[in-house]
Parts: C-alpha cells; structure tokens; sequence
C-alpha cells in the first residue's frame, strides 16, 4: 500500500493555503494478463524494431517451462508489458 501526501491544492501556492491536505492512497494492484512485446530485436546492430507481438499467449500448460515462452513470438514472457489494474482514493481535508 503506497501513501501520498501533500500540503498543496493544484494551482495553489502552499504558503498562501497551508490548512488544505491532500493524501493518495492506492490499493488493490492486481496484474492482468500481458501486454504487448518490449523486445528489441535490433539491439545488436545498435537500432530499434520491435517484432509486433500485442499480447503474451503461452505455448504451453501452466507450471511447465513452454508457458513462459510466447507461442506468437518466441520471446520469453519477461519481455511482454505486463498490465495493472488498480483502485485509488484520493482525499482532499479542509481545515476551517
């Protein structure tokens, strides 16, 4: 659980408003499936290509090492954007 907190309002200078709390709280990461591949395939050759991979499928059953390996592009899933979803609060206290 990450916490946030500032002594600011956006567009408010912090000395002219010290009274005004703001606090961030994020809560319930949770990973997705994986995204599109990162790998650089160009790298050798001092360039950047990647290969077009949208979305990490898994050549094999769960637990065996073929499920870490891509089945569309033969990259290791490490290399694939792995997407979060996750819930945020965000607080703002007025002192009178």
């Amino acid at each position: 659980m990450k916490k946030r907190q500032g002594t600011s309002k956006r567009g408010e200078d912090s000395s002219r408003n010290p009274s005004t709390t703001t606090s961030c709280t994020i809560r319930n990461v949770q990973y997705g499936p994986y995204g599109e591949c990162q790998k650089n395939h160009a790298a050798e050759i001092g360039g950047y290509a990647l290969d077009g991979c949208r979305e990490f499928m898994a050549s094999g059953e769960e637990g065996t090492s073929l499920a870490l390996t891509c089945a569309a592009c033969g990259c290791h899933r490490s290399f694939h954007k792995r997407l979060m979803e996750y819930e945020r609060e965000i607080r703002t206290f007025f002192a009178s």
